[in-house]
């Protein structure tokens, strides 16, 4: 398959994993997972057809990471991300001192008096490194990278996930725990 096909079959299963599984007739369990078997199934259903080998190459080439499979590639799930109500089974884990947001400046204004939430996500994305953050960014406009004090928000009681592909989680980040570039 070729780059634009990856990220065509990638999209769309961003769709039916993180938000609308309905949309071919799938229903994802507690966690998110889904049988592999079964997702193909339904993809062909909606001539959407892939093979085996070529689900394991999008979940492989995708660039962010964003899908996984169990030990023996039976079930699949997005890895975070998700609108629906589900439990991703992470342990809280304690976070680097700083952890980035990206964003674009035409929401900085609400940022500054909201802080970020999760709105209609499952939790906040952030970052360890600030290339990822700057890259999530720019998908929405002029980027802008916001340092959040995560340790110091760690040890007022917040609790800190990882995912499967390296994006920390947290419920929400206060404005009194964000530094915002001058």
């Amino acid at each position: 398959m070729n780059d634009k096909q990856i990220k065509n079959i990638s999209k769309f299963l961003s769709l039916v994993l993180r938000h609308k599984p309905e949309t071919i007739g799938i229903e994802l369990d507690d966690q998110g997972w889904v049988s592999t078997e079964e997702l193909l199934d339904k993809l062909s259903n909606k001539n959407k057809q892939i093979s085996m080998d070529e689900l394991i190459e999008v979940v492989d080439k995708n660039n962010k990471k964003r899908f996984s499979f169990n030990e023996d590639k039976s079930m699949i799930r997005a890895s975070q991300g998700h609108s629906l109500k589900l439990d991703l089974g992470y342990s809280p884990v304690e976070p680097p001192e700083f952890l980035y947001h990206g964003t674009a400046t035409r929401f900085l204004d609400g940022i500054k008096k909201t802080g970020l939430e999760k709105r209609n996500r499952h939790q906040v994305h952030l970052s360890l490194e600030l290339g990822t953050a700057k890259s999530v960014g720019q998908r929405h406009g002029k980027a802008i990278i916001l340092t959040v004090r995560s340790k110091e928000m760690h040890e007022a009681g917040f609790k800190f996930y990882v995912s499967a592909n390296d994006v920390w989680l947290t419920d929400a980040v206060p404005t009194t725990y964000i530094d915002f570039p001058e």
